[in-house]
């Protein structure tokens, strides 16, 4: 059954404002853009975009989401994470530079105070080396991977090495091939004896 009406109509629009303010945060960042600009690009009065999101902040945090969730296949939103779902999320990375850039300039902002992103950030960064660290040591407890690492301190170097390589891709895209630099990584993690 498909959603009809009223409330079809504020999803719609809640998604475009999204779409707008992904790209308006993206080009120029959290601090530069404004919650007027954001409205005035998606058709609507300031008034209008609060409406749909509170506060900017709210607003920043569903695009911080959505670009996690856009960073996966769309049948795998169970919020798990394995080191084949970062390795895929990388490749994807590469045609999605706006989101890279996003992600780039966001976590790198929220660095400064306590704010929403800083939470944010810093709950994502444990949770994702969590569960890239739980598939790890299953792989080690089937004998795919050798023990000679702690799985989290493999997942840790893991996100490092793919937040690295993709701030060197928005650097110099041509001679940054994050995907397959990611897998070679893998691989020598992989054989450490």
């Amino acid at each position: 059954m498909t959603t009809r009406g009223p409330y079809a109509k504020g999803l719609a629009k809640r998604e475009e404002i999204l779409d707008t303010a992904l790209e308006q945060f993206a080009r120029h960042g959290y601090d530069r853009t404004s919650v007027r600009e954001i409205a005035r690009q998606a058709g609507l009065s300031q008034a209008g975009l609060l409406h749909h999101f509170s506060t900017k902040e709210e607003l920043f945090l569903e695009v911080l989401r959505r670009r996690d969730d856009r960073a996966t296949v769309p049948d795998e939103f169970d919020h798990t994470h394995s080191v084949g779902r970062l390795m895929g999320a990388v490749e994807r990375n590469a045609g999605e530079p706006g989101l890279v850039r996003l992600f780039v300039s966001m976590s790198a902002e929220s660095i400064e105070g306590e704010g929403v992103a800083h939470g944010f950030f810093v709950e994502r960064y444990r949770w994702l080396i969590d569960e890239i660290a739980q598939d790890i040591r299953v792989q080690q407890e089937a004998g795919e991977l050798t023990s000679a690492i702690e799985p989290k301190e493999a997942a840790s170097l893991l996100v490092a090495a793919a937040d690295g390589l993709q701030l060197q891709w928005l650097l110099d895209p041509g001679s940054v091939d994050m995907a397959s630099l990611m897998s070679r990584l893998w691989g020598i993690l992989k054989r450490v004896v």
